[in-house]
């Protein structure tokens, strides 16, 4: 019996096989934040117009270049026929159009589907109704052309229920409130925008090509014309002297828009980014890990009167605790880095190697698992012993760094 079920279901893979279109395949950026990694990726456009901004190891040696609307209505229909033949492909394997686990591995375990269909899969499977348009800033086309393709994406795409995208405060500062209104009514829900600092300097310095008053307005604006508002904020980018400054002047600035999301993106520095030049000449001095947390401290104490929620979701960030919606859980993430300033110096260093490593997520881990903690301190003494403390914050260094 289950002989002549595999040969059946041999036979209708080898016959949709046949039916899949070379060109079954369109074109996706590089990089989505990662609370889109369950979301359909279109790409509007192509790497950034801007591309100058120090700490950015993204875009670098590639050229930015506008799509047309024939492209991306394509692409669009394209994704739209991929959704339909995994659904149809489902229908003939018995599932009646649920992209479940074994529909999945079909697609994913075969060599003949192109890494566009695959995804495609994983969307329908995931369920999220997300869309994330690629790449660094999809507002710099013109309103006319951003609206035909959001509003084509919508009518192809009806159970779609969050439209989001990257964009630049710049940007957003030149389109008119009703050009944002209409691009809002055409289908686009989220802007994320790399705030980074509300702190002029800093913002010279990086070459983020935009002021703290440009961020005010833009942001201001995105929230008026009716979209939700996600700033990303990069504690350890005034380095050790602008870090306050950096941190008082960026939430001043959060202070005044009042976004839905404010996410933490803590400062690295790899090789093949542009600061490292500065940092190796000693023009920029970084943070250490405990310098950070006392940053932090004074921007989350410095927020005000808003009903942000801060969010601290990726591995370069030292502590993922210190999540929370203002102003009720302000406390409780205050009370996060002080858990961790507190910790006796053993424990901070224990903590620091395991979470770069990716094995805590939380300062309670420390106590929760014994045989990991005695594991991460015989390494820590292995290393001690071979390359002294100086080791010790290479490796952790090293380990961070991976994940930029």
């Amino acid at each position: 019996m289950a002989k002549k079920f595999f040969e059946k279901e041999k036979r209708i893979l080898e016959e949709f096989k046949d039916m899949i279109s070379d060109n079954m395949t369109f074109e996706q950026g590089p990089i989505r934040p990662p609370n889109e990694a369950t979301s359909l990726l279109l790409r509007f456009t192509r790497n950034c117009p801007w591309n100058q901004c120090l700490f950015c190891p993204v875009y670098k040696k590639r050229k930015f270049s506008l799509r047309t609307v024939e492209e991306i209505k394509r692409d669009i229909q394209t994704a739209r026929d991929i959704a339909d033949d995994i659904k149809a492909l489902s229908w003939q394997l018995g599932y009646k159009g649920e992209v479940n686990d074994q529909v999945v591995s079909h697609i994913l375990n075969r060599g003949y589907y192109s890494e566009q269909y695959a995804s495609i899969a994983m969307w329908l499977y995931y369920g999220t109704g997300a869309c994330f348009l690629q790449d660094a800033d999809n507002l710099v086309m013109k309103t006319s052309d951003l609206v035909e393709v959001l509003s084509f994406l919508r009518e192809k795409f009806p159970e779609i229920t969050r439209v989001t995208t990257y964009s630049r405060s710049r940007t957003v500062f030149r389109k008119s409130l009703d050009s944002l209104k209409k691009i809002r009514q055409a289908g686009l829900d989220r802007i994320h925008i790399g705030l980074e600092s509300g702190y002029d300097p800093v913002l010279k310095f990086m070459k983020k090509g935009v002021t703290a008053a440009q961020h005010i307005e833009a942001g201001r604006k995105v929230v008026e014309a009716g979209m939700e508002l996600s700033e990303y904020v990069m504690p350890g980018l005034g380095g050790q002297k602008w870090w306050r400054e950096h941190a008082t002047g960026t939430a001043k600035v959060l202070n005044q828009i009042n976004p839905h999301f404010i996410r933490l993106r803590s400062l690295r520095v790899p090789r093949r980014v542009p600061l490292y030049e500065k940092l190796t000449d000693g023009t920029f001095v970084m943070q250490t890990d405990d310098m950070l947390a006392e940053e932090i401290r004074v921007f989350i104490e410095n927020l005000e009167g808003i009903t942000s929620t801060v969010t601290s979701d990726h591995i370069m960030n030292l502590l993922e605790e210190v999540t929370g919606t203002l102003p009720e859980d302000k406390e409780n993430m205050l009370k996060v880095i002080k858990r961790y300033q507190e910790l006796p110096d053993k424990d901070r260093l224990i903590y620091r190697v395991g979470r770069r490593g990716g094995t805590y997520r939380s300062i309670d881990d420390l106590q929760r698992d014994p045989v990991t903690y005695k594991k991460i301190e015989n390494l820590i003494r292995d290393i001690e012993s071979q390359k002294g403390k100086e080791g010790v914050e290479e490796f952790i260094t090293e380990m961070v760094d991976r994940y930029v």
